[in-house]
């Protein structure tokens, strides 16, 4: 545990920072870039740069050498959460405010209750947990009603694919429980960022986004924007992030995972002229409500499992060991 003054406080307060306005800033970001440079190239992009470094440094820092095995792993999990987790927000940004993106994927730790729940041998989830799932899908309904509910339509097409995505995440955090990746989680998180980029630069080539492609249309903003993204979004936040696992309580690390979507509709309204409609406000405050149940409610029994957002990116937060390998979400 990290001490309460002093430098350490200090440092604790300063990673808590880091996590909450860098992830949450990361849905802003993407919405700049892709103004640019088409989803899924920009995506990859992001994901391949950050990797290189991240992967680069640990290797030089005496990092093992990963086995067959674990870029098997790293890319089967890169795949879940940054290729469809991640790639389906870069995607649907196209269609939908970055806000509206940033809450639909504040569903990511409804998905692991439901998944964890799902599986074999699972178990029936507490009635405060079942609570806040019920609570957080009825915030994504409202968010999503065909009716004038305060605020505009909103894409539903866009919306469902951000669920699948957020799904898809959900099920790579579960998939990384067991998943043979290297005992050093930042290495680990390398190894899928780098398999994520080339898998989502060869699906952006393969759906002809290459030929959308301009390279006169690529200014500074979209630059700086994928350099923040990859440098800041991936790498630092998710240094940070990890570091955050190892010495706070889980309970406290996971207040992320309803920070973030507050922090990116804010954002989204005042940088990007995002119409922060009563629709918006109204689903945030019932789906952050859903979550902070679900996570506080698990968080009474046993140390919490699900906390998530896409971000890019990181562990799902417990005590220690093996678990410590798991992930969550992200932009």
């Amino acid at each position: 545990m990290v001490e309460t003054t002093g430098p350490g406080r200090a440092k604790t307060i300063a990673a808590f920072a880091i996590v909450y306005v860098v992830w949450g800033s990361t849905y802003l970001a993407i919405l700049y870039a892709i103004r640019a440079i088409p989803p899924l190239l920009m995506a990859g992009a992001r994901f391949a740069a950050a990797g290189v470094i991240l992967y680069t440094v640990l290797r030089l820092r005496g990092a093992e050498r990963p086995t067959r095995r674990n870029w098997m792993a790293a890319a089967v999990a890169g795949t879940g959460m940054l290729v469809m987790g991640n790639g389906a927000v870069t995607w649907a940004e196209q269609r939908v405010p970055s806000g509206v993106a940033a809450l639909v994927v504040a569903s990511v730790p409804l998905w692991m209750v439901i998944l964890e729940w799902a599986r074999p041998r699972g178990r029936l989830p507490s009635r405060g947990v079942l609570l806040g799932v019920l609570i957080g899908a009825a915030g994504l309904v409202f968010l999503v009603a065909p009716w004038n509910a305060g605020g505009g339509s909103i894409d539903r097409t866009a919306v469902g694919v951000v669920l699948v995505g957020a799904f898809c995440w959900a099920a790579g955090s579960l998939y990384t429980r067991t998943a043979p990746l290297p005992r050093n989680v930042l290495l680990g998180a390398a190894m899928e960022m780098l398999a994520a980029g080339a898998v989502l630069l060869a699906a952006g080539l393969v759906s002809g986004e290459g030929a959308r492609l301009r390279w006169s249309a690529i200014d500074a903003v979209a630059i700086a924007s994928v350099a923040y993204l990859a440098v800041f979004g991936s790498v630092v936040a998710f240094s940070a992030y990890a570091w955050l696992l190892g010495n706070c309580p889980a309970t406290r690390v996971a207040t992320y995972a309803y920070v973030n979507p507050v922090v990116a509709v804010l954002l989204g309204w005042w940088f990007a002229d995002e119409a922060l409609t009563a629709r918006t406000v109204g689903a945030m405050a019932v789906i952050v409500a859903g979550v902070v149940i679900v996570n506080t409610a698990r968080a009474r029994p046993q140390p919490i499992d699900s906390a998530a957002s896409p971000s890019p990116r990181a562990p799902v937060p417990t005590p220690s060991g093996r678990q410590r390998r798991r992930r969550t979400t992200r932009a």
